[in-house]
């Protein structure tokens, strides 16, 4: 029976060890696969962060793009402006020389400076809101208009000038003080 315990202790002892030696290369296995799947994950992250790089780097060449191109757009379109500025410049300033040449044949009423009431009945011209001048001159080139009975004068005074060299005039009268 001695020999029966020592044999069965003998033979467990060499299961145990059996399956010892088939856990510790469960273990191992475990181990390398894990290493293995731990490196595919790194290098799959490594690669999206390339990508996402030059994705990136991508993006700010197009914005770079953008941004030059709407520079361009707004250093061109303010060449304009300073263009369109010098015209309109250009133009008040012969607007402004038309509107005093025409203004010479109102002179005998109104006064050289504006400030004279004409014949006596009309009011002060001078700094008048140019939109009103030009109403009243277009009113009187229309016959529609009789301020203190000056209509038929006025209309002879006005009825040869164009709406342009109305509205020069009426811009000069503006700028009497």
């Amino acid at each position: 029976m001695k020999k029966i315990t020592i044999l069965s202790i003998i033979a467990a002892s060499i299961l145990m060890v059996g399956c010892g030696e088939d856990s510790k290369k469960a273990v191992a296995e475990a181990s390398t696969k894990a290493v293995e799947s731990t490196q595919e994950a790194a290098g799959t992250v490594e690669e999206t962060a390339k990508r996402a790089a030059d994705i990136a780097v991508e993006k700010a060449k197009e914005a770079e793009v953008v941004a030059k191109r709407m520079a361009e757009e707004a250093v061109t379109t303010a060449k304009e402006m300073v263009k369109e500025a010098k015209k309109v410049t250009v133009l008040d300033e012969v607007s402004t020389a038309k509107g005093k040449e025409i203004y010479a044949k109102c002179t005998g009423c109104h006064g050289i400076d504006g400030k004279t009431k004409a014949l006596g009945k009309s009011p002060v011209i001078a700094g008048g809101n140019k939109n009103d001048i030009l109403a009243k001159l277009q009113a009187y080139k229309a016959g529609t208009l009789n301020a203190h009975g000056m209509g038929k004068l006025m209309q002879g005074q006005v009825s040869s000038l164009d709406e342009a060299t109305l509205i020069a005039v009426s811009e000069y009268i503006e700028t009497l003080k």
